[in-house]
């Protein structure tokens, strides 16, 4: 984002995707010691109701803050981010972080900002405040 970009209200960033499986929640799970068995074993997956192993709710929350920072740069700030957790995302689904600006004041933006499924089912709405360049 540069400086001289006007940001409006209704306004939708740019999205952040990805395809998640094993490869993904492997390295998260490796930086958060999360190494739980039904984001890593199909039939644990299964076992709680599943139809796969599926990713952590807080690499949801990663996502989010990953759309934030490919918005605002690394010279914006994220002052707030929270969401909340709705549906797993399974093995080989597309996530898709999205997010509409929902009030500007001055350099201070508020945002909607949600992660959702292929089919565009929701799996983690919440807000965000973030201050650009």
């Amino acid at each position: 984002m540069t400086q001289t970009t006007t940001v409006e209200v209704g306004q939708e960033i740019p999205t952040f995707r990805r395809t998640t499986g094993l490869h993904n929640w492997n390295r998260y799970a490796a930086v958060n010691d999360e190494f739980v068995d039904i984001h890593m074993d199909d039939d644990a997956g299964r076992a709680a109701g599943y139809p796969t192993a599926f990713g952590m709710g807080n690499l949801q929350w990663s996502y989010l803050h990953d759309l934030l920072r490919q918005w605002i740069g690394e010279d914006g700030r994220i002052l707030r981010l929270s969401c909340q957790f709705r549906a797993a995302n399974t093995k080989g689904m597309t996530v898709t972080a999205r997010g509409r600006v929902t009030a500007v004041r001055g350099r201070e933006v508020d945002l909607d900002v949600w992660t959702e499924a292929d089919d565009g089912g929701p799996l983690a709405p919440g807000k965000a405040t973030v201050v650009l360049p």
